[in-house]
């Protein structure tokens, strides 16, 4: 583990601790093994951790709240294939907003949540990954 010289009223030993345990240790001096155990006396100090104090940019760190809106996200990987709405329409919760190929079926994208449709994302043919926002619902 770790290698030491020690001198002791002259004569010098060659240390080297093999195994560490709690406070128990398995020590080699000049061939010879021992089990010792060991006592803190609190005169050692941990290593600290000094850095400077993290300053944010303005605005940075502040929670925006979202008014109500609500962002419809790509269920999996895939391809636009029908939008069944626009900017502007109403619609409810459950209504089928487009309809997206994956994995070679047809998947429905259902609105969670009634409203407006403020903005559409995406278009017809459209390779999308998971989690990209296709439209905003408000």
């Amino acid at each position: 583990m770790k290698k030491f010289k020690f001198t002791i009223h002259g004569q010098e030993f060659d240390v080297d601790i093999k195994d560490v345990k709690g406070s128990n240790a398995q020590i080699d001096v000049n061939g010879t093994v021992y089990d010792v155990e060991f006592h803190d006396e609190g005169k050692a100090k941990a290593p600290q951790l000094i850095r400077k104090p993290v300053v944010n940019k303005p605005g940075e760190g502040q929670i925006k709240k979202s008014v109500g809106g609500v962002s419809v996200k790509a269920p999996l990987p895939g391809t636009i294939i029908k939008v069944n709405v626009a900017v502007g329409d109403e619609v409810s919760s459950g209504d089928t907003l487009l309809v997206m190929e994956a994995m070679k079926m047809e998947n429905n994208v259902l609105a969670e949540k009634s409203g407006t449709v403020k903005s559409i994302k995406i278009s017809i043919g459209d390779a999308v990954l998971q989690d990209d926002i296709l439209l905003e619902i408000g």
